[in-house]
């Protein structure tokens, strides 16, 4: 069962950084593209950002290129997020996702099979 637990969200004031990390479990996440995407109150779930399993491209929302960066740590079968030069827009709770799609199509970051709970982000003075 595709298990996936996110965590290292918090409060943080603005220009601030963050690094959520994303621990799989259940499955082998050597094999799958990973992906994070956003839902904030009253918004639409936003794509962030996905990184794939055989070459580690990643895909970034134009929102947070250059400000975010997706890694992995397949020996620890996790992911991490992270979040340098936070602003109050990028307030969210943060998911984690596997997704069928790879980096290159964009699509990465619109489709999701599988997610976990969240983790809340609050970027405010």
């Amino acid at each position: 069962q595709v298990q996936l637990e996110e965590s290292g969200g918090g409060l943080v004031q603005p220009g601030g950084s963050l690094r959520l990390s994303c621990a799989a479990s259940g499955f082998n996440p050597t094999f799958y593209v990973i992906s994070w995407f956003r839902q904030a109150p009253r918004k639409e779930r936003e794509g962030v950002s996905c990184i794939s399993a055989s070459d580690y491209s990643t895909h970034y929302a134009d929102s947070v290129k250059g400000r975010f960066t997706i890694s992995r740590d397949d020996a620890k079968n996790t992911v991490y997020l992270q979040m340098n030069n936070l602003k109050p827009e990028d307030t969210a709770v943060y998911y984690c996702a596997v997704t069928h799609w790879a980096p290159r199509t964009g699509r990465c970051l619109l489709e999701f099979v599988s997610w976990g709970r969240g983790t809340q982000v609050t970027v405010a003075s």
